[in-house]
């Protein structure tokens, strides 16, 4: 990655992980993001920010690329949640960028190891009738790339127990959308819940929506 062209990945990715500061889903060093570099995982790899070192302190060089196996490019070790990017990419072959955020609510609501219920139609936005937790595994770990694509089947997004979020999107500007309406959800969710057990709609009702959600947002086809 030395041309113009390909400097092009590590700028949007740095400008992406800087977004998730902005936005607060992410504080200091915690939390990644990455972009897939090719239809071919095992051949291009991922290109991931750096580990340990802040967004704000990152050029757009310090991004890493990964491949499949682990092997990575230049000075900087990758983030120590490599693997989980990895793992999701070649699971869902839709997957264009993945973003994992330490974000307050979601990360409160992850400490309680329980799924998001169908509290508010907007659930739907991420691909089911709720939203699950994937279940605790340590961090940078096989067993907690292996719990969250589990509880991303079907889904855009998840919560890892005592850990944050992560989310994939079509590509980073897509992700980044997703993970600040998955944080405000997480938010409405949480302050429902200080007034009490909600209202949840029923399966008829989130399987109705889930129905629109096939055409929201997507561009209309021209029956010309």
């Amino acid at each position: 990655m030395d041309s113009e062209d390909d400097n092009a990945p590590r700028a949007s990715l740095l400008d992406a992980a800087r977004a998730m500061g902005a936005a607060g889903l992410n504080v200091g060093t915690a939390g990644n993001a990455s972009v897939r570099l090719g239809d071919d995982l095992q051949a291009d790899g991922l290109l991931i920010t750096p580990s340990g070192l802040a967004a704000d302190s990152s050029t757009p060089q310090d991004m890493v690329i990964v491949r499949a196996d682990g092997r990575f490019d230049g000075t900087l070790a990758p983030s120590s949640e490599w693997q989980l990017h990895r793992d999701i990419y070649a699971a869902f072959a839709d997957a264009g960028a993945i973003l994992h955020a330490h974000a307050p609510f979601a990360t409160a609501l992850a400490c309680q190891r329980s799924d998001i219920p169908p509290f508010h139609y907007m659930i739907a936005r991420f691909g089911g009738s709720t939203v699950r937790c994937a279940r605790y595994a340590t961090f940078g770990t096989q067993a907690l790339s292996d719990a969250a694509v589990l509880a991303l089947q079907g889904r855009r997004a998840c919560l890892l127990a005592n850990h944050g979020m992560v989310v994939h999107g079509r590509n980073l500007d897509h992700a980044l959308a997703l993970a600040i309406e998955f944080e405000t959800l997480c938010q409405q969710y949480w302050r429902t819940c200080q007034i009490g057990p909600p209202v949840l709609l029923s399966e008829e009702e989130m399987a109705d929506v889930l129905e629109r959600f096939r055409w929201y947002g997507k561009p209309v086809q021209s029956s010309g």
